[in-house]
């Protein structure tokens, strides 16, 4: 009797153990400064969720880029309500606002340690485009960071996908916009139409954003 227990209770917790493991969330992390958001960023979050069969991708605002240039950006509060309003009607898509609550420089490391330390249920995929791809020999503790994600580059004309680490390559369509064109044409008054999503460019009327340029 004592034995045929046991051996119920170890298979209870081997089903137990296989359940956890097959339910692990496959997520994506879109980070970038998003001043503002435009629908570039939203095909490439959208494009990289489908294609990998991700469960959901979470747009990250940044707080401090960890540059040596910091650039100037508006008030935080302003991109994280556009990002909200961008993927608003997108149930695979989310915001992250992990960095803005920490503040200070974002370093992916720290972040992604967070990340994982908080949701031990989930792989993570980290999106970055094919142009920053040579970079990441030089990024903050990458070997350990390496450890906690899996990264996805995104394809770019004329740069390589050659890697000293294991990249998850993804093609997706590609859209001349950058968030500094579109400062740019709010600062002189063009329109941003078929740049940005509607709700994000009401929201820029609403707060008079970027009449300065930045």
């Amino acid at each position: 009797m004592g034995t045929n227990t046991n051996a119920a209770l170890k298979a209870e917790v081997i089903v137990e153990e296989a359940k956890l493991f097959q339910k692990r969330k496959q997520v994506g992390i879109l980070g970038g400064n998003f001043n503002p958001v435009h629908l570039a960023h939203l095909v490439m979050a959208d494009q990289v969720q489908q294609q990998l069969g991700l469960d959901k991708v979470y747009l990250m605002p940044t707080y401090l880029p960890p540059h040596v240039d910091e650039k100037k950006t508006i008030d935080s509060k302003h991109r994280l309500a556009m990002l909200e309003l961008a993927i608003a009607d997108n149930p695979n898509l989310a915001v992250e606002p992990i960095e803005l609550f920490r503040k200070g420089k974002s370093y992916t490391y720290d972040t992604m340690k967070a990340l994982t330390q908080n949701n031990p249920d989930t792989d993570y995929y980290f999106i970055i485009g094919g142009d920053m791809v040579e970079y990441l020999p030089k990024w903050h503790k990458i070997d350990e960071l390496m450890t906690l994600t899996n990264f996805v580059g995104i394809r770019r004309p004329h740069y390589g996908t050659v890697s000293p680490y294991p990249i998850i390559w993804v093609d997706v369509p590609q859209m001349d916009i950058s968030s500094t064109l579109i400062r740019e044409k709010i600062k002189n008054g063009c329109s941003t139409r078929y740049l940005l999503p509607n709700s994000v460019i009401h929201y820029i009327e609403e707060k008079g954003l970027y009449v300065d340029g930045f």
